[in-house]
């Protein structure tokens, strides 16, 4: 690795950490996501309570929460306290719930969301400020499932300076037709399409970050078709080869993950065919991306 991305992985991983009196928080990885212990999140939080997750979502940007007895209103209400939920525009759940998108796979699935890397809705005008996964039964031999999350701030970060100053500036085009690609979307579906900077700051941190992502960016706007390909080939490459930049959450029975859609990027391993998962999740509204 060269020098420059070392020096970033460095600062990074030796800041100081915050501390917290009320939860427990212990970290996966020294770059990204954290385990959250002693709260029962199917009751009400208290302010400080709040505060201190507040904190280490920032902080850590994937915050796995695991022994949780949730209703779907337990899960809202959790969902509600960090913004206003996003309305599906397409739901799997029994009820209809626009709020609730049932995430089942079987042995019957073709497919299963969320296999290449990406960050939720990037094609909208204004993806979601983050997701809650709640994993009921994961698949039935005990293990698999897992969801990798990649850390885009330090993805950036171990950018060479002259890429960096490359990509600043630039503009991607996000389509919503890319994950259907096989299929057809139902025809009350509106296929969203965006176009957003290749490198944003995040909106609460303003920390700069890389906001391409395999899922749903088809081009950058300024580049030929050819050249445009070979940039998003590399920076999609990076995320998919480097480890460093993740953290890997194995699913057990009742955990919720809750992570910063604006800074991450995951991936969903569908590693149990012909076995079941069942699992529904909330996002959280968002703002546009900015430069």
């Amino acid at each position: 690795m060269e020098q420059f991305a070392l020096d970033a992985v460095e600062r990074l991983t030796t800041r100081p950490r915050a501390v917290y009196d009320t939860i427990g928080v212990d970290p996966l990885t020294p770059v990204i996501g954290a385990e959250v212990s002693g709260l029962d999140l199917s009751k009400e939080l208290s302010d400080e309570q709040l505060d201190e997750v507040r904190r280490a979502f920032l902080e850590h940007h994937v915050l796995v929460f695991r022994d949780q007895e949730l209703s779907p209103a337990d899960h809202k209400r959790f969902a509600g306290y960090f913004g206003e939920l996003r309305q599906m525009p397409l739901t799997g759940t029994d009820d209809g719930d626009p709020a609730i998108l049932d995430l089942t796979a079987t042995k019957e699935s073709r497919y299963v969301a969320g296999e290449d890397w990406h960050s939720d809705g990037t094609a909208d005008a204004e993806p979601a400020l983050g997701s809650m996964l709640y994993v009921t039964h994961p698949p039935e031999i005990g293990s698999g499932g897992d969801t990798l999350f990649a850390n885009m701030h330090l993805a950036y970060d171990l950018l060479s300076p002259p890429m960096k100053s490359f990509l600043d500036g630039l503009t991607a085009v996000h389509d919503g037709l890319i994950p259907w690609q096989g299929y057809t979307p139902p025809p009350e579906y509106v296929v969203p399409k965006s176009e957003h900077p290749v490198v944003v700051r995040h909106p609460e941190t303003g920390r700069k970050l890389l906001y391409v992502n395999g899922g749903f960016t088809s081009h950058i706007a300024q580049l030929s078709r050819g050249e445009s390909r070979a940039l998003l080939d590399l920076l999609f490459g990076l995320v998919a080869r480097e480890p460093l930049l993740s953290c890997r959450v194995r699913w057990a029975p009742n955990t919720l993950v809750f992570w910063d859609n604006r800074c991450t990027q995951h991936h969903a391993i569908w590693d149990y065919y012909p076995h079941s998962r069942h699992a529904r999740r909330i996002s959280i509204n968002g703002g546009r991306p900015r430069a």
